[in-house]
């Protein structure tokens, strides 16, 4: 009876160890891994001797907006240089400050998709590419529906490679000096787990 007490003490406490060793996060114990934020400057350029930007595709001319009473005969059109469906596409600079002759941190790609009739909203799919210190090469992808016009636009990341391989958060950016029609400079702050907390040394 003591034997087979102690046989089960033993298997418990190994399965829960295991569990415990399952639990836990990759790279935690020595530190490697942790919740991280990240803050950089997207430039994106649609014109002028370099552009990094391009609108591959024009969508179709917005519909009449109708005025607060409804009447029809008083209907105005969008004043958005972008049109509903308009696609473009980006391979812009990542920076550590605004300047353009800031350090250059990584490579924003991908492209975006006008889903709003109204509006600046767009559809996003970007790849964060970081080419600093040992992190070169990997990648976060970013996902999320951005309105231009709001202050601060939120968006989810949902997942990356190599050090930020399985990596969850979000991403933040602002407007730090940017035109919908010409583009400028975006602020992107991103909080997450999976990442190294030290991403650029």
């Amino acid at each position: 009876m003591a034997n087979s007490t102690a046989l089960i003490l033993l298997i418990s406490s190994v399965l829960l160890a295991a569990a415990a060793y399952i639990r836990r996060e990759p790279g935690h114990a020595d530190g490697s891994f942790a919740d991280a934020h990240l803050h950089f400057y997207m430039h994106d350029a649609y014109g002028g001797p370099r552009p990094t930007a391009a609108l591959i595709v024009t969508g179709r001319e917005p519909l009449p907006l109708p005025s607060d009473d409804g009447a029809t005969d008083q209907e105005t059109t969008s004043s958005s240089p972008r049109r509903f469906g308009d696609i473009a596409v980006m391979n812009n600079a990542l920076t550590e400050g605004p300047e353009r002759g800031s350090a250059r941190v990584g490579t924003a790609q991908g492209f975006t998709v006008r889903v709003a009739e109204h509006g600046a909203v767009n559809d996003l799919s970007l790849h964060l590419v970081l080419e600093a210190g040992g992190y070169g090469g990997s990648s976060l992808a970013v996902k999320g529906r951005v309105d231009t016009g709001a202050a601060v636009r939120e968006s989810i990341i949902v997942g990356g490679t190599g050090r930020f391989r399985f990596a969850t958060g979000y991403a933040l950016s602002r407007s730090y000096d940017y035109d919908v029609a010409s583009g400028g400079v975006v602020e992107i702050d991103v909080s997450g787990s999976h990442m190294p907390s030290r991403w650029m040394k």
